[in-house]
């Protein structure tokens, strides 16, 4: 190969690899939104790929029409739970910080299944206990539901796309220099 032939090939090779591992990394600067629908409620969990819990990030509830049902903020734990509004696909939009969105869809089916044998306002359970006896009632709070597990992220140890990435863009920028530098005016 000529040598001006070879630094192009250097050159295109180089920018070549740095897209790929570039690309490839970016997607780790996304944001995961997990959610289900138990006992008239809808759980949701939002978290980033390295496992951090997305924390006061802002969740939008649509209908299968795109009309805002309700909205709300995740707490520390990365979590927004709320009662289900309407039997509908329902579009779950988590907007966390620096842009970074995702969206879930629990369908009406699910959302059926949940809301059967629920009454439309849940009545608190009067606790039988020696308390009735002087006239205070004491409401039973029922646990939090545990029939779906929340999937817990992978994290990644060391972020080595994000190291390769970089290089190779190191090196791309180097070899675009190293060509232009190169060439002598006419």
């Amino acid at each position: 190969m000529k040598k001006s032939n070879f630094g192009k090939f250097l050159l295109s090779l180089t920018l070549f690899i740095s897209l790929l591992l570039v690309s490839s990394e970016a997607s780790a600067h996304k944001v995961n939104i997990f959610a289900y629908a138990e006992e008239g409620m809808v759980y949701t969990e939002g978290y980033f790929p390295d496992g951090r819990k997305v924390e006061g990030g802002k969740v939008e509830v649509y209908d299968s029409q795109g009309n805002k049902l309700l909205e709300g903020t995740t707490t520390k734990e990365g979590t927004f739970d709320f009662k289900i509004p309407k039997v509908d696909d329902l579009k779950i939009v988590l907007i966390a910080t620096m842009g970074h969105k995702n969206s879930f869809t629990i369908y009406a089916d699910e959302l059926a299944e949940a809301t059967a044998g629920v009454a439309a306002e849940p009545v608190a359970q009067v606790a039988r206990t020696p308390a009735e006896q002087t006239g205070a009632k004491v409401a039973q709070v029922p646990a939090k539901p545990s029939r779906r597990r929340r999937r817990e992220p992978e994290k990644e140890s060391f972020p080595v796309a994000g190291v390769f990435g970089g290089l190779g863009f190191i090196f791309g920028l180097t070899a675009l220099i190293m060509q232009f530098s190169g060439k002598k005016k006419g």
